[in-house]
């Protein structure tokens, strides 16, 4: 397995810090591709509290080649040096890699368990690679494995009836800061038309907002409310509905940021109490708005520590899904890992056959005794290359795919590497039809 990841969360290092790290991470997994001949593939994961990269490198002695060569496209992307981008990172590597994607995808690793909106991250990390041309073979297979898990995990347990969201939680705590707990009667903006601020949306209609404002620095505001509700407010309008609101919700990570200074000056004189809910993970408002007087300031730190624990019977049962899942990958990834060893055999010995039949038609032309001896030829070599097919997966299973190969290796002089494609091969049509027959078999 030359699958290795990147990882920087919520859990080990300040969101300010992922924050820098983030800034162009889109760019990442291209950069690097393009530059360093040892990384076959990459799949860039950014979250409102997480970057990680997933690499597949070309063989199991780059991947530190392949690492490095993701570590320079971050700092050039970031500006932040080598060193520091180096050490913010954790590496996965072998069966972590993907025992950690399944935990994050089915939330196990969120600042809020078991949150929803994840497992739609995940699936969109990996659509947006594979339409930008990143996503190898390998990390496709690893990303629709882990939402699978996902979805086992939500059906299975009751992490998934539960609904809870980063989104779900602040505003929970944003209801409880409010004057009234009810939302229903509330003022809300919301900045950012991206997915958080769709979630949002949804969330809010749920719990009977029905006054939502969205504003949009890159000005997509009416596309946006024209199939999710709400009013769409422009640069002049926005002013106003900030005076006024009881709830701003920002989702946008813009580099537009609202200042302390503009929240002193549009709210001066209004003595109701404005709670802002700072979910963008490089700040739509400046941290100093909280000095604000009458307003309460709502981060994903303030959601991370108010989010309830989950019970421990249901992460244990989600462990174990994830486990479970984690295992068989392992099982998949290294059973294929003998395929090239395998069809390596079965072309050495395909050729062998076609060469002796080859000499055999030079003889006797295409006859029929020339035929009957091809097809018994061809169900001998079927059997004889049954029990080698089988122990193979079998080594495969027990880690030991390396001794099949050397075996290859030492016997016939096969290295798999070089069976790449099967050539199509000229002969009688019973040597076609046999060929058919074995196929579909």
């Amino acid at each position: 397995m030359n699958y290795f990841s990147l990882v920087a969360t919520h859990s080990d290092i300040d969101l300010e810090t992922v924050a820098r790290l983030s800034v162009g991470a889109s760019q990442v997994a291209s950069s690097a591709l393009q530059d360093s001949a040892a990384l076959s593939g990459a799949v860039s994961l950014a979250t409102c509290n997480r970057l990680e990269i997933y690499g597949e490198a070309t063989s199991e002695q780059d991947i530190e080649a392949a690492r490095s060569s993701i570590i320079t496209a971050i700092s050039a992307q970031s500006g932040l040096p080598k060193t520091t981008v180096s050490g913010s990172f954790t590496t996965l590597t072998g069966q972590d890699v993907p025992r950690h994607l399944f935990s994050v995808s089915s939330g196990l690793d969120s600042a809020v368990v078991g949150e929803r909106e994840i497992a739609g991250q995940v699936r969109r990390a990996l659509i947006e690679s594979q339409g930008s041309g990143t996503a190898s073979g390998g990390l496709v297979r690893l990303f629709q494995a882990a939402s699978r898990t996902a979805r086992d995990v939500g059906a299975q347990t009751a992490l998934g009836s539960r609904g809870r969201s980063i989104v779900s939680v602040a505003l929970d705590l944003a209801a409880d800061l409010s004057s009234t707990p009810n939302l229903d009667d509330k003022s809300v903006v919301v900045f950012g038309t991206g997915a958080y601020a769709g979630a949002t949306m949804a969330l809010l209609r749920e719990r009977g907002c029905t006054d939502i404002a969205v504003f949009s620095p890159s000005g997509r505001a009416e596309s946006f409310v024209a199939s999710r509700g709400g009013t769409a407010l422009t640069d002049e309008s926005v002013r106003a509905a900030l005076r006024e609101a009881d709830i701003v919700i920002g989702c946008s990570g813009s580099e537009r940021r609202v200042e302390a200074s503009d929240i002193r000056e549009l709210r001066a004189g209004v003595a109701r109490t404005l709670v802002i809910v700072d979910l963008a993970l490089s700040h739509d408002f400046d941290p100093a708005v909280d000095t604000v007087e009458n307003v309460e300031l709502i981060t994903l730190e303030s959601v991370r520590l108010a989010a309830p624990e989950e019970q421990a019977e249901s992460l244990r049962q989600a462990g174990v899904l994830v486990s479970k899942a984690a295992n068989a990958f392992q099982e998949q990834v290294t059973a294929r890992s003998v395929d090239a060893a395998i069809v390596a055999l079965r072309k050495h010995t395909q050729q062998v056959l076609d060469a002796e039949m080859a000499r055999v038609r030079a003889q006797h032309g295409c006859t029929a005794a020339a035929e009957e001896v091809e097809f018994a030829l061809r169900r001998m070599v079927r059997q004889l290359l049954h029990v080698p097919t089988v122990r193979a997966r079998e080594l495969a299973a027990e880690g030991r795919q390396e001794e099949y190969t050397a075996a290859l290796e030492a016997l016939y002089g096969i290295e798999p590497e070089e069976a790449a494609t099967d050539t199509a091969q000229q002969g009688c049509p019973v040597q076609q039809n046999e060929e058919a027959r074995a196929d579909s078999a």
